[in-house]
């Protein structure tokens, strides 16, 4: 057990023939006391700062730990979040591709539709055209016969015939 303050303080001494000075003696003795109060003092002092240290340091252990933690889980989300919007970007892409194939496909019937029609008019046009023109030779055949003389005829005896 280590010496105390107080076990220096009533430590005695024998005497001897010829010994140390008591006063000498005392009066180191109590300098000893003092500076080892003062060791004490400073060693519980010293105890408890490292006491406050040694929580200081495992409060900001536990945070680095709560840190590199949330590090990770922020790493872990941003990946995720990266390997999400690659999935949503591959997705609207594959939309957009499929709408771009659908409104190509549209236009392509709509073309070929159009030009159906179109073949459709033009034939329709030459039959008209083809009708127009036979209509129109029988009208000069007529104009050019002599039917309309007979019509003349007809027409001047009729009216003759009315008077």
């Amino acid at each position: 057990m280590p010496l105390t303050p107080l076990d220096i303080h009533n430590k005695e001494f024998s005497t001897g023939f010829r010994g140390y000075n008591i006063d000498e003696v005392n009066d180191f003795l109590d300098q000893v006391i003092k500076d080892f109060e003062l060791l004490i003092k400073e060693k519980k002092e010293m105890e408890e700062r490292i006491a406050i240290l040694n929580e200081r340091v495992d409060h900001y252990k536990s945070l680095e730990e709560n840190l590199s933690k949330s590090i990770l889980v922020a790493q872990e989300t941003a990946e995720d979040v990266k390997a999400n919007a690659r999935k949503e970007a591959q997705l609207i892409l594959k939309e957009a591709e499929k709408n771009a194939d659908r409104i190509v496909n549209e236009a392509l019937a709509k073309s070929r539709k159009i030009a159906i029609e179109i073949e459709e008019l033009k034939k329709r046009a030459s039959v008209y055209r083809m009708r127009f023109r036979t209509l129109l030779e029988a009208q000069l055949e007529m104009l050019e016969n002599g039917a309309w003389d007979d019509i003349e005829q007809a027409d001047s005896s009729s009216s003759s015939l009315a008077e």
